[in-house]
């Protein structure tokens, strides 16, 4: 009997110290735990200079938990200014979750009229079935055409009812548009002489000095790779719809279209001269005020040493 009650008592005395064995090493393994917690958060933000990644990171999990912002949510007009950020490959993509919101006209009128500045179809009642948005591929597809076939993208356009068979219409359209290939316009505009006409006239070179007006309708009208009759063609327009846009100058410093003409292939030869790795010798200013006042005796040489050009003397 007296052995019994021992070993009820010695079990219970050995029970109670396993408990606090167990609680003092769990206490004691918690502690490490939050130890090493604590140093490897101080030797995060020690790496990254101050900034705590764990921190940021459960943010950025929270933030992606909760997804991303519903813009059906937002009022309106916040919706579709985010929405006119978008070029048309992500608006399509924008479609696949906001349909209602990406497909709005106003959004692909944007884009179209942004990229295509000029078309025949913007001033007409569009037809039954007409969306911004097919027009927008119209577009894209006829621009990819002429880019590989110049005649055959016009005739796309015009198939498509986008533009008029009118060399007015086909010039605006090409002043206002950036998407096409130069070299094929250069193509197209040397074939189609009635509409590189319409294309000068748009010009407005009114006040601008002669060497910017050049540069400017050469950006938008790319001269030839070679002297030939087409770019004598070129600067011959040039210059008659430059004293047209500036008549009481040209009365004021008694310059002609010809005059006009000679400074122009001046201009032209200085500055192939002046950037040609190949010419040695550089022309200096006095010589070419002298080259260009012998070919044109009435301009005057004040007017040419205006000309804002790294001279080397």
């Amino acid at each position: 009997m007296g052995q019994g009650l021992w070993r009820v008592a010695r079990n219970q005395q050995l029970q109670h110290q396993g408990y606090s064995g167990q609680s003092y090493l769990s206490r004691e393994h918690g502690r490490r735990i939050t130890t090493n917690s604590i140093s490897n958060a101080s030797h995060r933000k020690q790496a990254q200079g101050g900034i705590d990644i764990y921190h940021l990171l459960k943010t950025r999990k929270s933030k992606e938990q909760e997804g991303f912002i519903n813009l059906e949510m937002l009022p309106p007009e916040l919706s579709f200014t985010i929405l006119s950020y978008l070029n048309a490959t992500d608006l399509c993509l924008a479609s696949c979750v906001w349909q209602d919101l990406a497909n709005d006209e106003l959004l692909w009128q944007g884009l179209c009229k942004s990229t295509w500045g000029h078309c025949s179809i913007y001033n007409k009642n569009p037809p039954l079935g007409f969306s911004f948005r097919k027009l927008y591929m119209q577009l894209d597809e006829g621009s990819l055409t002429f880019n590989a076939n110049p005649h055959e993208g016009v005739n796309y356009f015009m198939s498509k009812g986008i533009l008029d068979d009118s060399s007015k219409e086909i010039a605006k359209f090409i002043f206002c548009t950036r998407t096409l290939n130069w070299k094929k316009l250069r193509i197209y505009l040397d074939g189609r002489r009635d509409v590189l006409d319409d294309l000068v006239t748009l010009h407005n070179f009114r006040n601008q000095f002669l060497p910017n007006a050049l540069r400017e309708f050469f950006r938008h009208i790319h001269a030839p790779e070679e002297r030939g009759e087409y770019l004598e063609t070129l600067i011959t327009k040039f210059s008659h719809r430059f004293c047209a846009c500036n008549p009481d100058l040209m009365r004021e410093l008694g310059l002609s279209p010809d005059a006009v003409y000679v400074l122009c292939y001046s201009l032209i030869l200085l500055s192939i001269d002046l950037t040609s790795p190949h010419v040695k010798n550089k022309m200096s200013k006095r010589e070419f005020i002298r080259n260009t006042r012998r070919a044109a005796q009435n301009i005057s040489e004040d007017f040419l040493s205006l000309v804002p050009v790294p001279w080397h003397n």
